[in-house]
């Protein structure tokens, strides 16, 4: 005789391998309950993530055109900044180019002038260099210049004594 024990799977998880179609149909149950217990708890609740989800995404959308909005304005305050110091650099280097000019201007005169002082310097050595060469000739030659009587002499000397007393 055949013992019909041995032919049976003693574990219970074997004997509902053995049905697929319970397994299966138990697996749809759970997930029915699942989707149903999901959908119930939405409605109770009335919070849907896709809404919640949908509003973020738009107030990122806001906040990022603020902050494209904000860098715009500030990339344009930022070119007039620049434009502005373009135009005092230019303004510095006209003043600049003029100081040069200016400047070779006085070097000019101030070398014209040292050159006419050094040209007056040389021609009053000359002078002085004549000079001492018509005295020196004057002491070489004796004057033959009157003198004058002593009486004069006197006379004169009184005359300054009575004007000054």
């Amino acid at each position: 005789m055949i013992d019909l024990a041995e032919d049976t799977p003693s574990n219970p998880l074997l004997r509902l391998g053995a049905q697929p179609i319970a397994l299966t149909a138990a697996a749809l149950l759970l997930l029915i309950a699942g989707v149903t217990s999901i959908a119930i708890w939405r409605a109770y609740t009335g919070a849907a993530p896709e809404t919640d989800r949908v509003v973020a995404s738009r107030q990122l959308q806001v906040r990022a055109a603020q902050a494209s909005e904000q860098l715009v304005e500030k990339t344009k305050g930022l070119e007039a900044t620049q434009q502005e110091s373009i135009d005092q650099l230019q303004v510095v280097q006209d003043q600049l180019s003029t100081m040069k000019r200016l400047l070779a201007s006085q070097q000019a005169d101030t070398k014209r002038l040292s050159d006419q002082v050094a040209g007056l310097n040389e021609s009053i050595d000359n002078l002085r260099q004549s000079f001492a060469s018509v005295r020196a000739n004057e002491a070489d030659t004796p004057s033959v210049t009157p003198k004058k009587p002593a009486r004069h002499r006197v006379h004169h000397a009184s005359a300054r004594k009575r004007s000054r007393g």
